[in-house]
């Protein structure tokens, strides 16, 4: 008799793995409301609030959310552009060289965010563009793009192409066929890469690292803090509203692309 239930073993290692991944977000929970304001001791000699008031009243933590709020925005819109349009061209064609585009897009993605960042300081440097919110953006707009991407293009190829024939036989134009047929069937896909690309962007430090000049975004705020530290629980407390602000959109950006799969009886 078949049983569908994963022997013990199996479960264990995959509940190890899960603790692995979730006991050290866990931990920075537990310290963000730890007494303790210079270093980290287990357990908590204390536990208090009182942090989260202090990171609500610091203007350099409020100034650094903003800046990385509005480059995860700038960022999340170019990648839905390009990354859509890439899409659209290399779905369906065929022509030579197409797999060589195909990687060249997915590549920065790939790549160590350290290669990526060296790569655009480079560049940045011998073209003689000065370090700015644009350069963040184009910075993170390389890896933006790919999730966008990959999303569509995936959409796209298990699409029926008969639907937009059909459009095309009852009298449809290229503009309303995109409008009210190709639109509706990437929707889902394409909210689901910019809520990925938004996460991605909004939590990048390596390749801001490279490109952000005297510009501080959280991550880099973080890190600063971390080197030089002045209050250790508000690093923390920033950490829980990072995990919180990332964890929605992923969450989302999981349900809607899960929704879209097909389930099989």
């Amino acid at each position: 008799m078949r049983s569908d239930r994963a022997p013990l073993g199996l479960k264990l290692a995959a509940w190890g793995v899960v603790g692995f991944l979730h006991v050290p977000l866990a931990l920075i929970v537990l310290y963000a409301f730890s007494a303790e304001d210079k270093s980290y001791v287990f357990p908590p000699p204390g536990l208090t609030t009182r942090w989260f008031g202090v990171a609500w009243q610091r203007e350099d933590v409020w100034a650094a959310i903003e800046l990385s709020l509005q480059v995860a925005a700038v960022s999340t819109l170019v990648a839905l552009v390009l990354g859509t349009l890439a899409a659209g061209a290399l779905a369906r064609s065929r022509f030579f060289g197409r797999d060589a585009v195909s990687l060249l897009l997915i590549l920065p993605i790939a790549l160590p965010g350290v290669i990526t960042g060296i790569a655009l300081r480079s560049a940045l440097g011998t073209m003689e563009i000065p370090f700015s919110f644009w350069t963040i953006v184009i910075g993170h707009a390389t890896f933006c793009v790919v999730v966008v991407y990959n999303n569509a293009v995936a959409r796209l190829r298990r699409m029926n192409p008969n639907l937009v024939e059909a459009s095309m036989d009852l009298g449809a134009d290229g503009f309303q066929t995109l409008r009210h047929v190709i639109a509706p069937q990437l929707g889902s896909a394409l909210l689901a890469g910019c809520l990925l690309a938004f996460a991605l962007s909004f939590d990048e430090v390596i390749v801001t690292t490279f490109t952000a000049g005297q510009q501080t975004t959280l991550p880099i705020w973080m890190l600063q803090e971390l080197i030089r530290p002045r209050q250790r629980p508000v690093t923390n407390v920033v950490a829980v509203a990072i995990i919180a602000l990332t964890f929605i959109p992923i969450v989302a950006a999981y349900w809607l692309t899960r929704a879209d799969e097909p389930t099989h009886r």
